[in-house]
């Protein structure tokens, strides 16, 4: 339990709960039931997405699935959470007002980097019958064109030597090794990432790593036969925590949170139901089990994330700070609209009875949400990994039957001239991305004209496909879009092409 005797004002635990609004207090307390599941990657939509679903499925059907959250790398977030008895509180936001609840899904908190051994005992722990992830599409190690395991010089260390993991892969693979030289139990896989066909890459990257790692036939035959990989489509908009999300949390709460985080009101979960070890009741706190999430992860990644990508470097390149801000530049909804209606919703068949035009408007809707203060720089972040699933396979698509993806093309063209470091009006901006240096040394070697930093930035094998990266149509519509926003910026491109 925290000691929370000295905190001023007092710190969020199991012994200041009697201080909360007791419509705000957790549906089960840490410790009241035993864990079930790991979870690998204790960021904020974790905490605000799987979390509260878990929590909702253990306190109405019950069931020992507790969640014991790895931070692979964070140090912070563990000490915040444990000295708060792994308690932490969401709070929904919107235009009417904000409303904060108090999880207790947490059975505890641990820091991989400081003791991967204890993760991989974990791993391979028989209560332990699920793991989940929400670790960044870069922590898989996937190509992200071709979604094989392109293993750094860490990664390839964690498969081939006997030293103390650090890497997801790593992590996965000695936990599997040890959990079959224990044959502890089924398992089920569970990638909660943006990443197309999540559940397949994930047991990709498994049999790739097992293969890598020379492990023997016996292991394999064990893995394979106890171990499953469901898909998944996540959604829930979930920005950084800030400084006025613990002043919201403190404000709403009467203590000090220092793991508060905040998200918008829509949640959605669709899961595959294939959990040989069991799972807890999810659909009984909203999340949908399916025998195929393919439909819904197209949906929600060419719907939803490939629109908000195009907000992001669109909004960035014009001065915008947050994605609902962004969307009051002249032209932008209805050019986006209009990427929705012509390129995405023509790309692949949705779930039955969903519209696609009308989840674009729902999705136009919630990122408006002047609550939510999603930052651009934010979700641009990564645009190397996130592309390909985002836009890049919408245009593959199209072009694949002839068609001309005129509209995806733009956002291709936005990261391009985001990548180059400057917004319209001069001021810098970051590079945060795990190819920064191969697209800096690519920008370096083309002269600074749109067609030549097109035909250097399609190059980049890791990121466009080859029949993309040749294609001529493809080419011409990006160095179109690429010259205008050159010569006219955001506004006026936007401007023009709405008209």
């Amino acid at each position: 339990m925290a000691d929370t005797a000295a905190a001023d004002p007092p710190l969020l635990g199991l012994g200041t709960l009697d201080r909360v609004p007791a419509a705000s207090r957790p549906l089960i307390r840490p410790g009241d039931v035993g864990a079930g599941i790991v979870h690998l990657g204790l960021g904020a939509f974790h905490r605000a997405h799987q979390a509260v679903y878990t929590e909702g499925a253990i306190a109405r059907a019950g069931g020992d699935w507790g969640i014991v959250g790895v931070a692979p790398r964070s140090l912070d977030v563990v000490g915040r959470l444990a000295a708060q008895d792994g308690l932490f509180s969401v709070t929904t936001l919107s235009a009417a007002g904000a409303r904060t609840q108090v999880v207790g899904a947490l059975a505890g908190v641990r820091h991989a980097a400081s003791d991967p051994a204890a993760i991989v005992a974990l791993l391979a722990d028989p209560a332990i019958r699920v793991v989940t992830l929400t670790v960044t599409e870069k922590a898989y190690q996937l190509d992200p064109v071709t979604g094989r395991l392109r293993p750094d010089e860490a990664v390839a260390a964690d498969l081939t030597t006997d030293r103390a993991p650090t890497t997801v892969p790593g992590l996965l693979l000695r936990g599997l090794l040890a959990r079959a030289a224990a044959d502890a139990g089924p398992l089920a896989l569970v990638s909660c990432d943006n990443l197309p066909s999540n559940g397949r890459r994930l047991h990709g990257l498994v049999s790739e790593a097992l293969a890598y790692a020379r492990s023997a036939d016996a292991v394999v035959d064990w893995v394979h036969a106890n171990v499953t990989f469901p898909g998944t489509m996540v959604d829930r908009i979930v920005p950084a925590a800030t400084a006025e999300t613990l002043a919201v949390a403190h404000r709403e709460l009467g203590v000090t949170d220092l793991a508060a985080i905040a998200g918008e009101p829509y949640s959605q979960w669709v899961v595959e139901d294939r959990f040989p070890g069991g799972r807890p009741a999810w659909e009984v706190a909203g999340a949908v089990l399916t025998d195929d999430a393919g439909a819904w992860e197209r949906l929600k990644l060419r719907g939803l994330n490939g629109v908000h990508s195009a907000i992001a470097y669109l909004g960035a390149l014009a001065g915008y700070d947050t994605i609902a801000e962004a969307l009051r530049i002249p032209g932008l909804v209805d050019v986006l609209r209009r990427l929705i209606a012509e390129d995405v919703a023509t790309s692949f068949a949705p779930p039955d009875g969903v519209s696609v035009i009308e989840y674009g408007e729902s999705v136009l809707e919630r990122f408006a949400n002047p609550a939510i203060r999603h930052r651009t720089i934010q979700v641009a972040m990564d645009g190397s990994q996130k592309l390909p699933q985002r836009v890049l396979h919408t245009m593959l698509d199209r072009r694949a039957v002839g068609e001309r993806p005129y509209w995806s093309a733009l956002i291709v063209a936005a990261w391009m001239r985001f990548v180059q470091g400057r917004a319209d009006d001069g001021a810098p901006l970051p590079l945060d991305d795990p190819l920064a240096g191969a697209i800096g040394a690519a920008l370096a070697d083309s002269a600074d004209t749109p067609a030549a930093v097109t035909d250097a930035l399609l190059g980049l094998t890791e990121v466009f496909p080859p029949e993309l990266a040749a294609d001529p149509v493809v080419r011409e519509l990006v160095v179109t879009w690429l010259t205008a926003l050159h010569r006219h910026g955001v506004a006026g491109t936007l401007t023009g092409a709405a008209g």
